[in-house]
């Protein structure tokens, strides 16, 4: 018994990545026009999406603002996502945000919503 936690997982095992894609894919709108979230005043988050530190953000805030996506991005359900995220400011952040959060969570948002990496292009340029 000793070291069966060292042996490797079965060879038809998801990878953790693959994994963390399925789990981002599932939390993806339909489109982005439902994001239906707010553009102004303080978003307060539930205990599900975050259980600790700050749960009230100001969107006049920009760093607030950005915090709130990140965290809705990485810990939301998908209709935490729907409700809490705005469409014209994710377009809008999408440049920076991008680079904020992980990888798994970029790639599943950029393969789904193509606009998303032609603004990143474009605001580069």
């Amino acid at each position: 018994m000793i070291g069966t936690w060292l042996q490797r997982p079965p060879p038809d095992a998801p990878s953790a990545l693959e994994v963390l894609r399925a789990r981002y894919t599932g939390q993806l709108p339909a489109q982005l026009e439902d994001l239906a979230g707010p553009a102004h005043g303080t978003v307060d988050l539930p205990l599900h999406v975050v259980w600790s530190g700050l749960r009230s953000f100001g969107l006049e805030r920009p760093r607030l603002r950005m915090s709130l996506y990140r965290t809705v991005l990485a810990e939301g359900l998908r209709q935490d996502v729907v409700t809490y995220l705005n469409r014209d400011l994710l377009l809008t952040q999408w440049p920076v945000l991008r680079t904020l959060i992980s990888r798994p969570i970029r790639d599943v948002w950029e393969a789904r919503f193509p606009d998303l990496p032609a603004r990143t292009k474009a605001a580069a340029a």
